[in-house]
């Protein structure tokens, strides 16, 4: 009895230890989801809607599961019999009525805010691409911002493993260009061979990390006759049999391991220390690094170099120090081989390239155009150039060293007994720079060439190493004979005469080029327009055209002229275009000729010259400011010569009188006389002097009105400018004018007070804050002159005799002295 009551005992308590379990495990379940609730409601701030006393009956009932629930695993004291799958319905329930914010049965409870605490409140989106192909996935996207729906459930990312810590990104972009590396080594037999049975080859096993490829490599060992290198190339390999439908893989490589690829055994004996810390930290433990063993071939090789023993007397020949002293420095030499002694020869221009860092020569031939010769690369390859031509050697007669006798004995062997005097050596003289010199000659294999010239740098070297300052070059070109002319058609009145002529050079006529370099050199480039502006007059006997003024506008781009005429009121004359842009024919020429006609061009052009445009007879009377100044820096363009030596060559009888009428003119002593006085002195003068050169002159020496600046019209316009644009920011500024006068003196260097005015944005123009900041401002006194309508080209009023006396008069004082 007592042994069936042990074993009714033991049943029940193996049944209860059933229940007990499968209730921990429901329990568990129902634990975590209560948890979850618990969490959720903590963070909606309705944890005692929940759990409270005054929460209604339907927080109460909730109330009391989960208490049962959490108390029976908190306390630990047994497990109660609960009917777990009530408290996960009542749970869910419960949760669901706390999402939805509003309780049924208990009128008390507000209406739950579902915003409260959120930041996304994007839709998701449910089109994806899967496999290649477009597809609606609704189910599996959460709600709006990214919530989950109800009775919603997301496939998790992995099945088994959960979600280690490293990069997401894949493993040909994680491992990009990252390879194990091992030392490894395989015993290859030799087969009819005396000296060795086998061979040990050493070589390096690399395991690419992005796709598990292989590749082995041999490095290369000189004197080794045997194919090295890639002895693999990178590849996934298979396993031996059976196991050939799979791959190595990074947990097949270890230490003193043997791996079979491609029927051939490596052993691997090292790896480096990136492999190492790899490997370590997947987990895999790493052998100790083993030793290659011995290749008895390779000893035998090194025990037989190191028993031979080096020449003596040892012979350096040292020629670093020459290469690095000389490198890239070459002398060139123009030659000449006349070769008119041959069959069919002529003479041959070449160069001659002499390399200072090795004292070789190298010959290049100049072949011209249509010639008739085969372009060829060199003339002579670059080498030594030996002096003299010898006779062909025989064999073993140009050696390093001289062999006089040979011992033999058992214990010894051979031994060898050289020239070291070099009795027998073969000397030959090679051409140096020394040799090479202007109107010598060289011997090239037999031929003769000529130096006749050198170039600037082959000059400079040999007079700072040898002291040589005649390099007069050897004149071998006769002088070529005079061109002569083809006769040209004369003109026939089609078209230009230029293109006349082009339909006479060719059975194509094409049209005439201009001068496309003249173009660019004298076109309009920013404000200089490269155009000459003279005021000109009509000269004829009719009253009416006598008082007409034109503006003859001369291009210097293409030589071409056009007149405007200025319109004046009450004359009865329209103005406006008076003669078309073009080049103009100067006037005498017969139309109808061979050689192409003269048009008129800048040095045709001058103030006081008469010119005859198109059957129309003008008189240039004045020129615009650009047009003197242009005129004054080229002076060898304009037809107008020296003006002061002219001057100089005044007779020595009129000095006197200049001198008193200078006097006259300037009774205050001030230095200046009006510009009337001077022109009427110099025109009165006879020495040769046009009216324009008295205007150059006149413009040399004359003194400029300085405009007054008017502040107060500067600073209208300034506010102006503020005005128009609403500026409100001045008190703000003054602010800041104060915060940069550190010192509190009052004022501000410009560039500081610039730098407060961009900061602030002030509206106004650079040049008008210029002239604002910095007075007087030449940039404003423009804008001013405009304002007031004067003209932006300030007059001249009068001159300095003083300046132009030093000049002129300083010479008739000296010369005068010297004849005393």
């Amino acid at each position: 009895m007592q042994m069936t009551s042990d074993v009714q005992a033991a049943e029940d308590r193996a049944v209860h230890s059933k229940m007990a379990n499968r209730d921990k495990d429901v329990e568990g379940e129902i634990y975590d989801k209560v948890v979850d609730l618990t969490e959720y409601a903590k963070r909606q701030r309705w944890w005692n809607r929940l759990f409270g006393t005054n929460s209604g009956p339907v927080a109460e009932k909730y109330s009391v599961a989960t208490q049962i629930a959490i108390g029976g695993i908190a306390n630990n004291s047994g497990y109660i019999q609960v009917d777990w799958k009530r408290v996960e319905k009542d749970v869910n329930k419960a949760k669901k009525q706390l999402k939805k914010g509003t309780n049924q049965t208990g009128p008390e409870l507000n209406t739950f805010v579902e915003k409260l605490g959120k930041e996304r409140f994007h839709k998701s989106q449910h089109f994806d691409y899967s496999n290649g192909v477009h597809m609606l996935v609704v189910s599996a996207k959460p709600g709006i911002g990214g919530e989950l729906l109800a009775d919603q459930k997301i496939k998790p990312k992995y099945s088994v493993y959960p979600q280690g810590q490293g990069s997401h990104l894949p493993s040909w972009v994680a491992f990009d260009k990252q390879a194990l590396c091992f030392e490894a080594y395989f015993q290859e037999a030799v087969l009819q061979s005396r000296d060795e049975t086998y061979r040990i080859r050493k070589c390096k096993i690399f395991f690419y990390l992005e796709d598990d490829t292989i590749q082995v490599v041999e490095p290369e060992y000189k004197n080794s006759r045997i194919p090295q290198g890639t002895l693999i190339y990178r590849q996934r390999i298979p396993l031996p049999p059976p196991d050939d439908d799979q791959f190595y893989n990074i947990f097949h490589f270890n230490i003193s391991q043997q791996m079979v690829l491609y029927s051939r055994i490596f052993t691997l004996t090292n790896c480096d220390s990136f492999t190492r810390n790899f490997l370590t930290k997947l987990g895999v433990h790493l052998n100790d690094s083993t030793t290659v063993p011995d290749d008895p071939y390779s000893n035998l090789r090194e025990e037989t170099e190191k028993s031979m023993k080096p020449l003596r007397p040892y012979e350096r020949h040292d020629t670093l120090k020459q290469f690095l002293d000389h490198d890239r420095k070459v002398l060139r030499f123009f030659c000449l081989w006349n070769d008119t002694g041959s069959v069919f020869g002529d003479s041959r221009d070449l160069v001659l390239h002499y390399f200072l860092a090795d004292d070789t020569i190298e010959i290049r031939e100049v072949i011209s155009p249509n010639s008739g010769r085969d372009t060829v690369a060199k003339f002579l390859h670059r080498s030594k150039l030996p002096k003299c031509l010898a006779q062909m050697k025989q064999p073993g007669e140009i050696t390093d060293r001289t062999v006089l006798n040979v011992f033999a004995s058992p214990s010894q062997g051979k031994r060898f007994i050289l020239d070291s005097l070099k009795t027998g050596a073969v000397h030959e003289d090679f051409y140096k720079d020394c040799d090479l010199t202007v109107g010598g000659e060289v011997n090239v294999w037999g031929r003769r060439v000529i130096i006749t010239d050198c170039d600037d740098f082959t000059k400079d070297y040999y007079c700072s190493k040898y002291g040589i300052d005649d390099f007069t070059p050897v004149q071998y070109k006769a002088n070529t004979a005079p061109q002569t002319l083809r006769p040209v058609p004369p003109y026939n009145g089609f078209g230009s005469e230029e293109d006349s002529l082009s339909s006479c050079k060719g059975l194509l006529p094409k049209p005439p080029k201009a001068d496309f370099q003249k173009f660019m050199e004298k076109d309009r480039c920013g404000l200089d327009s490269n155009v000459l502006n003279f005021r000109a007059k009509m000269v004829t006997t009719d009253a009416v055209d006598r008082d007409r003024v034109f503006i003859i506008s001369f291009y210097l781009c293409d030589d071409s002229i056009s007149v405007f005429e200025r319109p004046q009121r009450n004359s009865g004359v329209l103005g406006g275009k008076f003669l078309q842009r073009g080049r103009i024919k100067k006037p005498g020429q017969e139309l109808f000729k061979s050689e192409l006609s003269e048009y008129f061009t800048a040095q045709d052009l001058y103030v006081g010259v008469t010119l005859c445009l198109n059957n129309f007879h003008f008189q240039l009377l004045d020129a615009d400011e650009y047009t003197f100044n242009y005129m004054e820096q080229h002076a060898e363009e304009p037809n107008v010569g020296n003006i002061l030596s002219k001057l100089r060559s005044t007779p020595e009888e009129k000095q006197s009188e200049i001198r008193k009428f200078l006097a006259l003119s300037d009774p205050s002593n001030t230095g200046f006389i009006p510009y009337e006085s001077l022109r009427g002195l110099l025109m009165g003068l006879d020495c040769g002097l046009s009216v324009h050169e008295v205007l150059v002159l006149c413009q040399r020496f004359s003194e400029r009105e300085q405009p007054q600046v008017d502040l107060g019209l500067m600073l209208a316009v300034a506010q102006d400018f503020l005005k128009k644009k609403n500026f409100e920011e001045l008190p703000d500024m003054a602010r800041a004018f104060t915060h940069q006068d550190r010192h509190k003196t009052g004022r501000l260097s410009t560039k500081e007070t610039r730098t407060v005015c961009k900061a602030f944005q002030l509206p106004l123009p650079d040049n008008l804050l210029g002239g604002l900041l910095s007075n007087p401002s030449v940039a404003f006194r423009t804008v001013a002159r405009w304002c007031n309508g004067d003209s932006p080209m300030v007059s001249v009023f009068m001159l300095s005799h003083v300046r132009m006396m030093d000049e002129v008069i300083t010479v008739w004082i000296c010369s005068a002295q010297w004849l005393a």
